[in-house]
């Protein structure tokens, strides 16, 4: 179709005539209700939903059978919300992934930040950030930031089982995705070092959550920083339940991805209970209220998108 001239646009005798040469310019009237830009507090485009280990630990070891490290970059399972189709909440995806006894993952660099959360592990896992070997065990974390090169690989007798947490989404919003093979295929100058900003091993994260358990006075629950934040655009903690007491409920501008560390328990999300257990996900989008409770006490991994939120501005907390 061809342009319309100023003339004709000025000539335009009705709305509907108007909208129709506005389509061939690819212009849209802002004041028409049919479109709206603005709305008066954030829309549940994502749900709140739990995935469970077990299930997970079932595909994956069927996928050892049949994928190998040769036919994919990655052996994992992403996290996929049931109401979009990719992302585990609008910044952030999540997914589970395995390394079988003797296999190394090809080491890459990317725009995007990860981390992981070690599930089951035997001594002998370890991913590789920037050339330095960091174990893999149960409840560690270790992260890879925008651009650092990192590959994994599993020497121990038993497969790894771990939590990827990525802000891919948020990337692939903004647009800055870069991704790079490792042109030795996997680093091979590797240090083990003593301590590494890249790693917060179980140990000293049970630690300073016990310690700050005795200092607590009769709280719901008790949580540590992992980082200050660790990423630049996700905060890590670990929250530890008291058994049979429930955190307070929050509604905050800030997506929420949870790894259950230990133990069992429910997350009630906008009404719904999601009950989980050792090992399982759950998602909580923003601005959505939820509480958690644990019979017995647990240990929940909480990665939030809230340091984005508080640089732009964005970050907002309901009054309870």
């Amino acid at each position: 179709m061809t342009s319309p001239t100023p003339q004709q646009f000025a000539q335009s005798g009705s709305l509907d005539e108007l909208y129709s040469k506005l389509t061939p310019v690819m212009m849209v009237p802002g004041w028409a209700k049919t479109a709206p830009s603005l709305w008066p507090e954030p829309r549940k485009s994502f749900q709140a939903h739990r995935w469970a280990y077990d299930q997970a630990k079932g595909a994956l070891d069927a996928a050892g059978r049949l994928i190998n490290t040769e036919l994919a970059e990655r052996r994992n399972l992403i996290l996929q919300n049931p109401a979009t189709g990719y992302a585990t909440s609008r910044t952030i995806v999540a997914a589970y992934q395995m390394i079988m006894p003797g296999e190394k993952a090809r080491s890459h660099r990317h725009t995007p930040n990860a981390l992981r959360l070690v599930i089951d592990a035997e001594p002998g896992a370890y991913t590789v950030v920037n050339g330095e070997r960091l174990a893999m065990m149960p409840g560690d974390v270790v992260l890879t930031p925008n651009w650092c090169w990192h590959g994994h690989a599993n020497e121990g007798r038993a497969c790894a089982y771990w939590l990827d947490v990525l802000d891919v989404p948020l990337v692939q919003l903004l647009d800055p995705m870069f991704f790079e093979p490792h042109p030795d295929d996997f680093e091979t100058e590797i240090t083990v070092p003593n301590s590494s900003p890249m790693h917060f091993a179980w140990g000293d994260t049970q630690r300073r959550l016990n310690e700050a358990e005795a200092k607590a006075n009769g709280s719901s629950h008790v949580e540590v920083a992992l980082g200050d934040p660790a990423l630049d655009t996700m905060a890590l903690s670990m929250i530890k339940l008291k058994p049979g007491a429930a955190t307070p409920a929050r509604k905050a501008m800030a997506n929420n991805v949870f790894g259950v560390v230990q133990g069992e328990g429910s997350t009630t999300a906008e009404g719904e209970t999601l009950n989980w257990k050792r090992g399982d996900v759950i998602v909580v989008p923003s601005w959505q209220q939820h509480a958690h409770h644990s019979n017995e006490g647990a240990v929940l991994f909480r990665a939030t998108d809230e340091p984005v939120m508080r640089k732009l501005g964005f970050m907002r907390e309901a009054a309870q």
